[in-house]
């Protein structure tokens, strides 16, 4: 319905509600002629009596018949001779889908009238004969409307199951006044808007998010199955949040719903909050013609089971139409429940969603987009927000001289930065900035290193374009261990390779990974490879011999378990779309099925005295303000390179403070400390002549 076209409902609509309202004054203003007559007659005739059976509204009399059939006019026809829209008025809708019986329909417009008009609130002083009672009573409907009934204001009747009425205080439940609820009366009006007592647990889904095809299908089968299942609970399961939202806000948009989305966690645990909610939301869903996403995102984990169960029970008793996103399905006894697996859209689908968000700039890359697309497998949102990002930094570039290659810059860093915020809830972004010049290693040691990056940039090349995928998605992980004694350079060279490829650098901490609850480890696994998978980011598993130690053989359930969280972390690091390192400094420590799954071993020797004059050569920077400094004597220290870099970084404290040039005097009083830390002696070999 167009804006023009509301407006004109609005119009009719009124009309319409006022016309109803006629109605009920006529019955009002009856019901108190009646009353009048009575009283009037039984003052001049001592022989009036009121029993029943024996009034004057048994028909005896003529005003009294006439009365009757003036008032007889049920609402309805005058509502069919004044309305002429192809929408329903918004009181026709509401008695059909609550079901109204005649007299229930007359008594909500009865304390709907009060509100919206005075001289009703009069009239109903004047029936009941006393000029305080100007609301509604149960009492006053029974003798004044058609067709009264007992069970009109029992719990379990419309009127009061959906709260259409409330009833408030008094002694007699009878004489007790009525009053329609805010919600409905805005209803009546016409007048669009959300129950307040929904706002801040439920939220309108809109979603502007490109669609690819497999979406598209997925929304037309939920279509589908709700004309063929009805009020059906449909499980969307997956970790493709935001593509869930935009399924059911598509599907939900091809029925013509307004789609509401509530978390899990705001579901209240206490059942007759809960039950209220329930009530709130069903009644508030055939009002606006909506349904609800229920979205169960961490409520799956150990953490969440209390939400999960509060959740399950919230589900079995709302009866509309519910989506719910879950990683894995729920189970709902009692309802019928559809699953609906929703997967991340594949490479092809990507490379178009990226073109269409990009515009005329996604012909500038060529065969880039490709490479971008397998290195970052990003879902709906994530390629919705960097292409904005891109097209925001292309139209303030100034200089467009060199634009195919800003482009691809641009793109490469706004998909760094969408794959970010998951991974960095579970692990520890280092900011790489080392470089091959700031490694000292063996050629070969060296050489591997390249090699690695090489198989990281040429992975879209040999996997996709060379089919090497297609034959099948094992083995194509490409994990790497590196081995030798702290300060080797290991973390280094992870550094230099995260720098090198432009990729993001995540060292995973294995004190939150390791549970000593069963199965809670293989949980945690999981949830860093998948948000890992999203933007391929290197992955480092320090001192991974804490974790990937030798199986251990089978005494009890719990090295089974032990055995079996190793087992799915070697699966997860075989089909990790990005490169995972492990470090260890103890190699013999780790099991051989583990370390024929890996592609890459790099042994990171202990620096002799050659590679140790390097490091201390590179160690400080430019600006660094050096003395004598005696680079051979400094090599004799026989520690690794992490120590000597903290040697040098002591060194020049001591140096800034006293405003001195960093001498061999401050790398001495720096060795002995480091020394102690290491809990070693510092030989007089090692330090004879340095000061």
């Amino acid at each position: 319905m167009t804006s023009r076209q509301f407006e004109e409902w609005q119009k009719a609509n009124q009309l319409c509600l006022e016309a109803s309202l006629k109605i009920i004054k006529k019955r009002l203003e009856d019901h108190s002629n009646r009353q009048n007559a009575m009283l009037s007659h039984a003052e001049f005739d001592p022989n009036f009596c009121f029993a029943d059976g024996q009034s004057a509204e048994d028909g005896s009399h003529d005003d009294f018949r006439e009365l009757k059939e003036d008032s007889a006019r049920p609402v309805e026809s005058l509502n069919e001779e004044c309305w002429n829209f192809p929408v329903p008025a918004a009181l026709e809708s509401l008695c059909t889908a609550f079901s109204l019986t005649a007299f229930e329909r007359e008594l909500l417009l009865l304390c709907a009238g009060v509100e919206f008009q005075p001289d009703i609130a009069a009239l109903c002083a004047a029936a009941q004969g006393d000029s305080r009672m100007s609301h509604p009573t149960f009492a006053l409907a029974m003798k004044s409307l058609q067709q009264p009934h007992w069970s009109a204001i029992s719990p379990s009747s419309p009127l009061r199951r959906w709260h259409l009425i409330r009833i408030g205080s008094g002694d007699l439940l009878t004489k007790c006044p009525l009053q329609i609820d805010e919600r409905v009366l805005y209803f009546l009006l016409g007048v669009p808007g959300l129950d307040e007592r929904l706002q801040g647990f439920v939220e309108p889904v809109i979603s502007h998010c490109e669609m690819p095809s497999s979406y598209e299908m997925l929304a037309e089968r939920i279509v589908d199955l709700q004309m063929k299942s009805g009020d059906a609970l449909i499980q969307l399961c997956g970790m493709q949040d935001d593509g869930k939202r935009a399924v059911a806000q598509s599907a939900c948009q091809r029925m013509g719903l307004q789609l509401y989305a509530i978390r899990a966690g705001d579901i209240p645990a206490a059942v007759a909050e809960r039950e209220a909610l329930a009530r709130l939301w069903e009644r508030e869903a055939l009002f606006s013609n909506s349904a609800l996403f229920v979205e169960c995102g961490q409520a799956q984990e150990a953490e969440g089971r209390a939400i999960l169960s509060a959740t399950i029970s919230f589900l079995q008793s709302v009866q509309c139409l519910i989506l719910v996103s879950c990683a894995e399905p729920l189970a709902c006894p009692g309802r019928l429940s559809i699953r609906l697996d929703v997967k991340k859209p594949t490479s092809a689908e990507q490379e178009d969603l990226w073109r269409r968000t990009l515009k005329d700039a996604a012909c500038k890359l060529d065969g880039f987009l490709g490479q971008a697309v397998y290195q970052f497998d990003l879902g709906l949102a994530g390629i919705e927000k960097a292409g904005a990002e891109v097209l925001s930094a292309l139209s303030s570039e100034a200089d467009k001289s060199n634009e195919t290659r800003a482009i691809d810059c641009l793109l490469w860093e706004a998909c760094r930065h969408q794959a970010r915020p998951r991974l960095s809830e579970l692990a520890i972004r280092i900011d790489a900035k080392a470089e091959w010049d700031d490694l000292v290693l063996p050629g070969s040691q060296k050489k591997m290193l390249r090699e690695i990056a090489a198989q990281v940039r040429q992975r879209f090349r040999v996997y996709s374009e060379w089919g090497f995928a297609a034959k099948g998605a094992r083995g194509l992980g490409l994990s790497a261990l590196f081995t030798g004694s702290s300060g080797t350079g290991k973390t280094m060279a992870a550094e230099v390779l995260a720098n090198e490829l432009e990729l993001d650098l995540y060292r995973i901490d294995l004190s939150q990974v390791v549970s000593k609850y069963i199965g809670e480890t293989e949980k945690n696994i999981r949830r860093v490879f998948d948000a890992a998978d999203e933007g391929g980011a290197i992955l480092l598993f320090d001192e991974a011999d804490a974790l990937f130690g030798k199986r251990s053989e089978v005494k009890d359930s719990h090295d089974r378990y032990a055995n079996i969280e190793i087992s799915y972390l070697l699966q997860r690091m075989e089909a990790y779309r990005g490169l995972a390192i492990l470090t260890t400094n103890m190699k013999k420590a780790l099991d051989t099925a583990f370390m024929r799954r890996i592609r890459f071993i790099v042994e990171f020797p202990f620096p002799d005295a050659s590679q140790r004059a390097e490091i201390w050569n590179r160690i400080f920077p430019q600006q660094t303000p050096l003395g004598n400094i005696d680079l051979a004597r400094l090599a004799r220290l026989n520690v690794a390179g992490g120590s000597i870099r903290n040697i040098a970084l002591y060194a020049a404290f001591l140096a800034a403070e006293t405003g001195e040039r960093v001498e061999m005097k401050h790398l001495l009083r720096a060795a002995q400390v480091e020394y102690g830390k290491l809990e070693r002696p510092l030989a007089g070999s090692e330090v004879g002549g340095w000061a």
